[in-house]
């Protein structure tokens, strides 16, 4: 039985990691000359490395590695053997897309060969039997979904996941702010599952976007660039559906962010014909324009983020959890669409 002080551990190894990678990372990052300039959507002052996924990434997997290493070395209870298949998938799926995403860092590719990253990492996921089979439908209840469902919904699920991170990272500290939010909440809701063992990774998560944050809240001194928000998105999405229910804790924490990917979506694809084209048409962007400071908007986010995320976690009730989405979805379309006939006046 895992103790307090195994939990504290695994929190205070990943935060430690990062913490200490970043400034590491932000040094390779200048000598590489992975840097953002300020211009376009970024105005931030001077250049700026965008290579903080490495630290990220030694944070998180660098926990990871340890939970299965004190477990095969006897000093910490061993797991069981549908966990460390899962869990290895988590870890062996975040290590793609984190190598992808330094290329990416890199070469600036263009949007199809994220596209084929992405479907390849949901496959990685599907391979390791992480799924969206299980669920907990209002009505229904608990639904176990054929696998011609379960499938393209994992590949979805991940694929859009790993987009919404993505396109969150634009203001400094938003994305790993939230992140953090979500994976609290996550090894929260895994442990009070009895998934003990689950939960020591998006606990490591957590840890290791609060390690980052010191350096990339505004003024940013580091980005997580592709690399690391690429292995946040893979990461939210597989440790989500580890166990029913975790889906309706994700869509309620991060349903903001997700329902403004959808929104850009529609409204490029209607005004454009193709919604990969970069603009500074998200919600963040759009409350910058009105005034709002970098700081305030990100505070915004959290708030809003970890209060509906709370409200999964303590209300049991499937239909109260249904209301408080649908809540959450009908604020922030209005939202959007106010923003959107102000924008265009």
């Amino acid at each position: 039985m895992l103790s307090l002080m195994n939990y504290l551990v695994i929190f205070i190894t990943a935060f430690a990691l990062t913490w200490l990678m970043t400034p590491l990372s932000a040094r390779l990052g200048r000598q590489l000359g992975l840097t953002d300039r300020p211009g376009g959507r970024r105005e931030h002052q001077g250049e700026v490395p965008r290579v903080g996924g490495v630290a990220l990434f030694a944070g998180f997997v660098g926990a990871g590695l340890l939970v299965f290493g004190l477990s095969l070395l006897g000093v910490w209870p061993s797991i069981g053997a549908e966990d460390r298949k899962l869990l290895t998938g988590v870890l062996v799926g975040s290590t793609f897309v984190f190598l992808f995403g330094l290329w990416d860092d890199r070469r600036e590719l263009p949007a199809w060969p994220q596209f084929a990253a992405q479907f390849g990492a949901a496959l990685i996921a599907i391979g390791f039997d992480i799924i969206v089979e299980r669920v907990t439908l209002p009505i229904r209840g608990y639904t176990v979904f054929p696998l011609w469902i379960t499938y393209p919904l994992t590949i979805f699920w991940i694929m859009g996941m790993i987009n919404t991170v993505n396109w969150l990272d634009g203001l400094d500290g938003l994305a790993a702010g939230v992140a953090a939010i979500a994976s609290l909440l996550f090894a929260i809701h895994a442990y009070s599952l009895g998934q003990t063992v689950v939960a020591l990774f998006p606990l490591a998560l957590a840890a290791a976007c609060l390690g980052f944050l010191p350096f990339n809240f505004h003024p940013a001194r580091i980005f997580m660039g592709s690399s690391g928000s690429m292995l946040l998105g893979f990461a939210l999405a597989s440790l989500s559906i580890l166990a029913p229910a975790k889906v309706a804790t994700a869509l309620l924490v991060l349903g903001i962010p997700i329902l403004d990917v959808v929104w850009l979506i529609v409204q490029r694809w209607r005004q454009r014909g193709n919604p990969t084209v970069a603009g500074r048409d998200h919600l963040h962007y759009r409350l910058l324009d009105l005034g709002f400071s970098q700081r305030q908007i990100v505070a915004l986010y959290y708030t809003f983020c970890a209060a509906f995320g709370l409200l999964a976690l303590l209300i049991e009730d499937r239909l109260f959890k249904l209301v408080a989405l649908a809540v959450m979805a009908g604020l922030t379309l209005a939202l959007l669409w106010w923003l959107a006939k102000t924008g265009s006046r």
